[in-house]
């Protein structure tokens, strides 16, 4: 009996001291993992996917679609007789879908010279802290608008000559929790223009601002420099969009109340032919609402 429990006691004793330097290993590796440094991404550079008019560099998340509606209604220097803008409007509505968490895809419609459009924004670069140090956002977006109106019954343009392609960088950096800044240089081919004088190519570049008022309210600020060397001989006036907004979180909801001069609300529309200018109040009162939903589990 007494053999028996010194065998024990000595089996026990070899299992106890084998034990220690295994949850010693342990103990050293979660300690080495948690002092190990993190790579921190920077999130909610903007509130919504639009800093007001133009794409910001948020994107949907994988498996989660946005429903858009934005409205711009008519110039305030229509008078009273048009409510000063209000009895008229434009409308465009769009579906995004993320289809991984780096690329995101949409379709449109605009009743802006019943324009079709469609894109696909990519993720190339995210700003991080830590380990992995990346001081800006880089994503880069690929746009295609179809414009399907009959202004002119006797013109008999195909399908392709109908058609704008626009190429934009977005470049953003989150200088902190309040305030976001973003740069897009942008390229807009369009295949059919309203003039000979017209260039085909424009060449355009944003800058845009967002400043957090508080936990669900944001002030925004956005503006297209457009180079036109031609300008003055153009039967039109251009002008440069320049759009100021506030972004209001409501759970799932995104609503923008914005004031601009531009009435398209997509890019070969605002970017190349705005015709408002804020001296004389050819500006829009508009809005955008936009629900998320997520088919994740």
């Amino acid at each position: 009996m007494k053999n028996k429990l010194l065998t024990s006691l000595f089996i026990l004793g070899m299992i106890v001291i084998y034990s220690i330097p295994a949850k010693s290993q342990d103990l050293d590796a979660l300690l080495e993992k948690e002092t190990k440094p993190q790579t921190t991404l920077a999130t909610a550079t903007f509130k919504s996917t639009r800093i007001v008019n133009g794409h910001s560099i948020e994107r949907m998340k994988k498996k989660q679609l946005e429903f858009r509606v934005s409205h711009r209604f008519g110039e305030f220097n229509t008078g009273s007789y048009n409510f000063w803008g209000l009895d008229q409007g434009t409308i465009h509505l769009a579906l995004e879908y993320g289809l991984t968490d780096w690329l995101e895809v949409g379709i449109g419609r605009s009743t802006y010279e019943k324009t079709f459009d469609g894109f696909g924004k990519v993720s190339i670069l995210r700003q991080s802290s830590g380990a992995k140090n990346m001081p800006i956002h880089l994503s880069y977006l690929l746009s295609t608008e179809v414009i399907s109106s009959k202004a002119n019954p006797a013109m008999t343009n195909d399908f392709f000559s109908r058609m704008s392609f626009i190429q934009q960088i977005l470049i953003a950096r989150k200088l902190n929790e309040s305030l976001s800044l973003q740069l897009t240089p942008t390229f807009i081919h369009r295949n059919l223009v309203p003039t000979e004088l017209d260039k085909n190519d424009l060449f355009a570049c944003g800058i845009g601002g967002r400043y957090k008022l508080s936990k669900r309210i944001a002030f925004n600020v956005e503006y297209y420099y457009v180079y036109r060397p031609n300008a003055s001989s153009l039967p039109v006036n251009y002008y440069n969009p320049l759009s100021v907004g506030i972004d209001i979180e409501t759970g799932g909801h995104v609503f923008q109340i914005m004031v601009t001069n531009a009435q398209a609300m997509r890019e070969g529309g605002f970017i190349g032919k705005t015709t408002g200018s804020w001296n004389n109040a050819g500006i829009h009162l508009g809005f955008n609402i936009s629900r998320v939903f997520s088919f994740t589990k």
